[in-house]
């Protein structure tokens, strides 16, 4: 029997992760911890929430009260720590909020399990989810490893680095098992649209601009939701302890390049004149910091446990526009009120 306290399961890659463990292990209780603040939202499990192993509690994880008493109440045994502020604009307008919840929420949470646990370390796993851009940026050429030294430029990144420092320095200090994972950029379906792709599908489905930020020469590596899902189960059922594995998709794009794609598609689903959506592109400012290129090297998680990604890219893309395109009830739910101040806020002065 495992009970998992898996926070910010209400969030993007969070609920993937919350749905793909209450239906493949109906013996673990699932316990969900989120503040549901603007990305969390309990739609994205309505699937899932009669689920007599699933459990939910709104909890912020800088409330160590009532972290302690989560613990209790559930004789936690692991922890799949998903729960931070992940948008780097949002981080340039308001660091504060990035540095509480990301560094210091993360902490309550290791103190929170150092406390429960009392160094009986072997029944239990502290599995942290980080990002790719902790390694900072990358030229033209090479790729990110597990050994690349950590040179983070935002906020964000800055303080997912720090995070990931503490949870490393808590397994070397104290014994704790933990795994950290660094991804690369996440997209499908229930990704609240401040990101890249579901701003530019709403945007397309309301025929508004699509702001591309400098030239759009900016590179990442996409990988899909699902197929992190599958990473993170297993790694945390076979990872290696106190080890860090970097999950990509193998798939670079430009940022212009991939939203060329988009509208492509967008048009074809939407029976809309060839061009229509890219004639929307507008070229905005670009943001303070903005890395030119990451790229992970996967070989790690490939060579361990046989994990890659499922789908290629045009696949996964064409499913995440089907998924909004069905949803859209969803999508304007989450684009209502407070999001539409900030969407304001972030692009209005960037002409």
């Amino acid at each position: 029997m495992k009970n998992i306290l898996l926070t910010g399961g209400a969030g993007f890659i969070g609920s993937h992760v919350v749905r793909r463990f209450v239906k493949q292990y109906p013996s673990y209780q699932i316990i969900n911890l989120d503040a549901l603040t603007y990305a969390g939202n309990l739609e994205n499990l309505s699937d899932i929430d009669q689920a007599p192993n699933y459990f939910f509690e709104k909890i912020n994880i800088l409330d160590t009260a009532s972290l302690q008493s989560v613990f209790r109440k559930y004789a936690i045994t692991d922890i799949i720590h998903l729960a931070a502020e992940s948008h780097v604009d949002r981080s340039i307008l308001s660091p504060m909020d990035f540095i509480y919840t990301n560094i210091v929420g993360t902490v309550n949470l290791l103190e929170a399990a150092r406390n429960a646990w009392k160094g009986n370390w072997e029944d239990h796993l502290f599995y942290h989810i980080s990002t790719d851009e902790v390694y900072g940026t990358l030229g033209d050429t090479g790729l990110f490893t597990e050994d690349t030294a950590y040179s983070p430029n935002s906020p964000y990144s800055a303080s997912k680095a720090s995070s990931d420092h503490l949870v490393r320095a808590y397994g070397e200090t104290y014994g704790l098992h933990y795994i950290i994972s660094n991804c690369s950029n996440n997209y499908g379906p229930n990704q609240f649209p401040e990101k890249l792709i579901p701003l530019f599908i709403h945007n397309i489905l309301n025929e508004k601009k699509l702001p591309l930020y400098g030239k759009g020469e900016n590179t990442r590596d996409w990988l899909y939701v699902l197929d992190h899902a599958i990473a993170i189960d297993m790694l945390f059922h076979s990872g290696k302890i106190k080890q860090t594995f970097n999950i990509g998709g193998f798939n670079e794009w430009k940022n212009a390049d991939l939203v060329s794609l988009l509208c492509r598609l967008m048009d074809k689903k939407l029976n809309r004149p060839e061009g229509s959506a890219e004639k929307l592109i507008e070229f905005v400012k670009d943001r303070p910091g903005h890395d030119l290129r990451y790229a992970i090297d996967a070989t790690k998680i490939n060579k361990d446990l046989g994990w890659e990604p499922s789908v290629t890219f045009e696949e996964g893309l064409s499913e995440t526009i089907d998924w909004y395109l069905q949803n859209e009830a969803w999508l304007k739910n989450v684009t209502s009120g407070e999001y539409q101040k900030y969407y304001e806020q972030q692009y209005q002065n960037r002409h």
